[in-house]
């Protein structure tokens, strides 16, 4: 089990606690932290990480997930791992999650990859981390062998993982819903990692974008395994990602149920097409967030 009790985290965004959780008819409403995915701002930290932080903070987001980790230097956005958690720490804020570059290691040897997985897990420890997340497969990867290749890696990256005291997830996008002779490469996945050591992070653009189902349809077919969650919005012309609000997916609708989902951690997120600037889409998803979703939250 991971270090942290996740439920009894610091909690929900101002008078959203006096809200009922009608949505999921629940008798109480779990709390989680206000979280933000930092590769929505990856400029801004890279160039100036106290104040993009401070600014979010502002906005009132409390927790991030991270991207920019240099596994040679053991450094976040440039800083070494100690002072980005001090400066985490001095802001009264925290990071939950990571996604760390795994893909590139894909064809190496198993002690390459397990090296990677350690400095990860040094990462990770340094900041307090909770999960450490697998996002992506490069193009030339994604084919249906390669997915079951990448089963039996998550497993045994989850199982070293989990002997540090961490969890492990994997991150969808939407090419792992895209039919390969009527097989998926997110069904491989699901069938051939084990639940214990791979917990999964639902990017629910990509679902609504691509896959033929639902979070919610997603959920049930396992159910206790979403540990995280990615909420952005998609343009209703080129469906592209926008500011929460401003695009064709209703949340009031499509959020599946935290409880059933395992939900640990969420993390609003848009990784571009911003309508004025990254930040600028940072305050008004989270101006949208607090003033429609968090009731659900």
């Amino acid at each position: 089990m991971n270090r942290r009790n996740f439920t009894k985290q610091a909690g929900i965004l101002g008078a959203a606690t006096l809200l009922p959780f009608a949505k999921f008819s629940e008798p109480t409403k779990p709390t989680f932290k206000f979280g933000y995915q930092l590769f929505s701002v990856n400029k801004d930290m890279n160039r100036d990480p106290l104040g993009t932080l401070t600014a979010l903070k502002a906005m009132s987001y409390q927790d991030f997930e991270i991207y920019g980790f240099d596994d040679k230097k053991l450094t976040f956005y440039g800083l070494p791992a100690a002072k980005f958690r001090q400066m985490l720490d001095d802001l009264d804020l925290t990071a939950s999650s990571g996604h760390f570059l795994f893909h590139p290691l894909f064809d190496k040897s198993a002690d390459d990859m397990n090296r990677f997985v350690d400095q990860c897990i040094k990462g990770a420890d340094a900041l307090n981390l909770s999960y450490i997340t697998w996002p992506w497969l490069a193009p030339e990867q994604r084919t249906m062998e390669n997915f079951k290749v990448l089963s039996g890696k998550l497993n045994t990256i989850g199982e070293r993982v989990n002997a540090a005291k961490l969890g492990f997830a994997y991150h969808n996008h939407g090419f792992e819903f895209e039919d390969h002779d009527g097989q998926l490469g997110y069904d491989v996945i699901l069938k051939e990692t084990d639940p214990k050591l791979v917990k999964l992070q639902m990017d629910m653009y990509w679902v609504m974008h691509e896959a033929k189902t639902t979070p919610k349809e997603l959920i049930a077919k396992q159910p206790g395994r979403f540990v995280m969650w990615h909420i952005k919005d998609m343009d209703k012309v080129s469906r592209d990602y926008t500011e929460l609000g401003n695009g064709s997916i209703n949340y009031h609708d499509i959020l599946p149920n935290p409880k059933k989902s395992g939900l640990e951690y969420y993390y609003i997120e848009q990784g571009g097409n911003f309508t004025t600037s990254a930040l600028q889409s940072a305050a008004d998803s989270a101006e949208f967030f607090k003033k429609e979703l968090s009731r659900y939250l």
